[in-house]
């Protein structure tokens, strides 16, 4: 839940508005919310309210992007979530704008959340920064743009951790920084989450790479094999299932060192950098 559904509903009418909370209520792991959510009880953020709207914010831009990535001109796919992707549900012309009303109504809870919060200007725009470089060119969409020019094309280990870096790895580092900013945390704390974000959306990759070569479709709540075939280059072609694994493993360890070196010794966050190792969907 959004907390924002009246608001979907009354501005972007029907079936937009339908398509956002569709999308939005299709449940997965919130995994970048609960990291936004750890990183600033780390820092120190104890007083209420907690960045609920920040969070929201996160997981808003997270959800539109995957609409996207879903359509035919993209990977194609109509199971997302264990569920029909929202442009299966609703066609091609109304999941496009959906996701780009997402964007809107990102922009929106990140303004409430940092009003929640009695952010300072220097700090909203800090926050504001961190999360639509992480979405634009520079970050989610150009490693998407760079993942499709690959397509069927060598490439090698550099090649493919670029990509990573900004298609995924950028949004969880940005979901990381956020709620130490938010927190009031130092500049060096804010470094080592931001270092401790990068290993980690790296290693969150690698999973996702290993588990679409290993996993079925069942199991992931999307359809199974898609890397295979649309001949992306993947950590598992590149590595293989062993030595992927290995390396999930070692960014997870520099993940959670970046931490200790600053102090931050976060069960928490320690706890969600195991997660990813772990997870199976």
């Amino acid at each position: 839940e959004t907390g924002y559904e009246n608001t979907v509903l009354g501005e972007f009418g029907e079936p937009v508005g339908e398509a956002i909370l569709y999308a939005l209520q299709s449940g997965g792991k919130r995994f970048r919310p609960a990291l936004l959510l750890a990183a600033w009880r780390e820092v120190g953020g104890v007083r209420e309210p907690e960045p609920l709207a920040l969070a929201a914010a996160v997981e808003t831009i997270h959800t539109y992007s995957l609409v996207h990535d879903d359509l035919p001109c993209m990977d194609d796919d109509e199971l997302r979530r264990g569920k029909p992707t929202t442009h299966a549900r609703y066609g091609v012309p109304v999941a496009v704008e959906a996701a780009f009303r997402m964007v809107e109504l990102a922009g929106r809870m990140l303004l409430d959340g940092c009003r929640d919060l009695e952010l300072g200007r220097g700090d909203m725009l800090r926050i504001n920064a961190e999360l639509f470089d992480a979405a634009g060119a520079g970050g989610m969409v150009g490693g998407q743009c760079l993942d499709l020019a690959a397509e069927g094309r060598p490439l090698d280990l550099a090649g493919l951790e670029r990509i990573h870096r900004m298609k995924t790895g950028a949004l969880i580092t940005a979901a990381t920084v956020i709620g130490g900013i938010a927190a009031g945390g130092s500049d060096e704390e804010i470094q080592a989450l931001r270092s401790y974000g990068h290993h980690l959306g790296l290693a969150f990759q690698i999973v996702d790479d290993l588990l679409d070569a290993t996993a079925s479709s069942g199991q992931l709540g999307k359809t199974a094999g898609k890397d295979a075939d649309q001949q992306k280059a993947t950590f598992v072609t590149i590595l293989g299932v062993e030595e992927s694994s290995r390396a999930a493993g070692r960014h997870i360890a520099q993940a959670v060192d970046a931490l200790l070196r600053e102090g931050l010794n976060s069960v928490l966050l320690e706890d969600i950098a195991q997660f990813i190792l772990d997870r199976r969907s």
